[in-house]
């Protein structure tokens, strides 16, 4: 039987035209949808299609091509051999509709998941559904939120996060429904307490925190922040986007927190950047297991399965069981490192020290702190000589660096949060180094040259406002 596309007349008109069983196509599909002229696609060569997908390729950035510190987002380089146990056939052709007794490996890889991030963040359950990092916090509140539902705590209301948080802090909580309160960080840029007692009140819910900071600083007042938190009735939620720089050395459980989510597509070496895919798996002290998304995974003792019947909880957030390829590459990762996790920790804390002391001076350094993973610069100085911080991101790409995160956090003036982590040498580091000096240098003597680059790049100094005002997105010929 021939099918639509094989009917029309050679000019490509398909009006009037009867299949062999000889029903007119206006019959169900309405005249405006049919095609009256050609449709003007080219003709190619599968050898000028590859060159033409070459080329896109070569022009997209990504850790295999060059130094990417892009700070918060911990860019580690994710082993390939982590691609090829994800793509073994036994995971990449089961359907996650399969019943349970046909998906034991799938169930017994999950569940092996399960309990290794539990050994790691030192909560006592953990799910595994959330698709992202945003997800899980997502999830996160709204196990908060039951829980003070079902305790009768209607009252609390309102969720204390410090200034220096994840933006992505104030949007899961506020999509919950609760109220968000800032507080200031303290002259060191950690959470200042006596701000912290001031908005402290019964109708608190919880507060979010990061650990490491977004400045790359470990809030040294945690124990005390949670002891206050916990005194009041209020939990403590952590935020694991900077889990790379402690895992080993100590964990969410330790420092007192209740609620935890990890961005396994940061901390255990899955792929990140482009839009995902990701996982967000979200960990629970014991007394908030009920309240976690159905169905979790458990094991009888005989059997792995999917269990439904979880007392209060927050329902399904994810179709199916979450991204399960990010996954099978999280648990490959944390097999491979056993108990080098620790040291993949320690590294990447030593690289970003070092990048710290060699950078600061040249550029404003605002919290002279030993950092964590990661840490703050501001292009202050070079922006009174008229060069912005954006200018010396864009600069950057001429050298095959991609810029690291810019502007963010938003106390610090002209930010620029550099996180080398654990995957690179002190070959990489030192030739960074040399590149960020060497811009300085630039901005002194001939600034202009920063001002208008990228020069190197297939795409040149773009207008970002009218970019993102009015995209292109649609190929014309």
């Amino acid at each position: 039987m021939k099918t639509i596309f094989e009917i029309g007349n050679d000019k490509g008109d398909v009006s009037g035209v009867k299949d062999l069983g000889g029903i007119e196509l206006g019959d169900f599909l309405p005249e405006s949808l049919l095609r009256k002229e050609k449709i003007g696609i080219p003709e190619l060569s599968e050898l000028e299609v590859m060159r033409h997908y070459k080329e896109l390729s070569d022009r997209n950035f990504c850790i295999e091509k060059g130094f990417y510190p892009l700070g918060s987002c911990t860019m580690k380089y994710n082993p390939k051999v982590n691609e090829l146990l994800a793509s073994l056939d036994g995971f990449v052709n089961l359907h996650p509709l399969q019943p349970d007794e046909d998906s034991q490996g799938a169930l017994e890889l999950m569940y092996n998941l399960q309990e290794k991030l539990k050994k790691i963040t030192g909560m006592d359950e953990i799910t595994l559904q959330p698709a992202a990092g945003a997800h899980g916090e997502l999830t996160g509140m709204m196990i908060i939120k039951k829980y003070f539902e079902v305790k009768g705590e209607l009252n609390r209301k309102k969720v204390i996060i410090p200034d220096s948080a994840h933006g992505t802090n104030p949007a899961s909580a506020k999509m919950c429904g609760f109220d968000i309160v800032e507080i200031k960080s303290n002259q060191r840029g950690q959470v200042d307490i006596d701000a912290l007692k001031e908005v402290l009140d019964e109708d608190v819910a919880a507060i979010m925190m990061t650990n490491p900071n977004t400045l790359g600083l470990f809030e040294e007042n945690v124990l005390e922040i949670s002891e206050i938190m916990h005194k009041n009735g209020s939990l403590l939620y952590y935020d694991g986007a900077n889990f790379n720089a402690i895992m080993g050395w100590t964990n969410p459980a330790i420092m007192g927190f209740d609620v935890v989510h990890l961005n396994l597509h940061k901390t255990f070496a899955t792929p990140h950047g482009g839009g995902g895919p990701g996982a967000g798996p979200v960990g629970v002290r014991s007394f908030l297991k009920d309240f976690l998304p159905k169905p979790t995974i458990e094991f009888d003792g005989e059997r792995y399965y999917r269990n439904y019947d979880v007392k209060h909880s927050i329902g399904k957030v994810r179709s199916f069981y979450g991204n399960f390829g990010v996954l099978v590459k999280a648990y490959a990762y944390i097999l491979m490192m056993g108990n080098d996790l620790k040291l993949a920790s320690a590294d990447a804390v030593l690289n970003a020290n070092y990048l710290k002391e060699k950078l600061k001076g040249v550029y404003e350094l605002p919290y002279d702190e030993p950092c964590m993973h990661e840490f703050v610069l501001s292009g202050e100085k070079q922006h009174q000589k008229g060069v912005s911080t954006l200018n010396i991101a864009k600069r950057l790409m001429d050298y095959n660096c991609h810029p690291p995160t810019v502007y963010f956090p938003l106390i610090v003036h002209e930010a620029m949060m550099i996180e080398p982590t654990e995957s690179e040498s002190k070959h990489v580091l030192d030739e960074f180094v040399e590149i960020m000096l060497k811009i300085a240098k630039e901005v002194e003597e001939n600034p202009e040259i920063v001002i208008s680059s990228p020069h190197c790049t297939p795409v040149k100094k773009v207008d970002e406002t009218l970019a993102a005002r009015h995209p292109d997105l649609t190929f014309k010929g």
